[in-house]
């Protein structure tokens, strides 16, 4: 929140997105979805479970797996084909720490925006 309760700005709440994208240009590489998704393929071992918790559908997942490998110029994950335990998903040694300084990139973010914020809405909040 970014005030007491009653203030005129107690209901709002600041957010940020954090894109890789190539200088010069606009086109992101990688965005929070992207992210998001290795993270959750990380976590689940699979591409279907990982879509299906992202609230995406599975072609969705997969179209953003193969943008991000085609705009970075290697793979992010290996799949393995089923069999009588069915497939799974790995993300490689690259898209593994991909994920990992995401993670951490993420929380330093948001230890320094909550402080920022908190600076912020206590100058506008008198």
């Amino acid at each position: 929140m970014a005030g007491k309760e009653g203030s005129k700005y107690y209901d709002i709440f600041l957010d940020y997105s954090i894109f890789l994208k190539y200088k010069n240009d606009e086109v992101p590489v990688l965005t929070p979805e992207h992210f998001n998704l290795l993270l959750q393929i990380e976590e689940l071992g699979s591409i279907s479970s990982s879509a299906k918790e992202l609230g995406i559908s599975y072609r969705k997942a997969w179209e953003l797996i193969k943008q991000a490998e085609e705009r970075l110029g290697f793979s992010l994950v290996f799949k393995h084909r089923g069999g009588r335990s069915g497939g799974m998903t790995e993300l490689t040694d690259d898209g593994r720490r991909l994920a990992a300084s995401y993670r951490q990139l993420r929380l330093e973010f948001n230890e320094s925006v909550k402080r920022v914020v908190k600076d912020f809405f206590s100058h506008i909040n008198v």
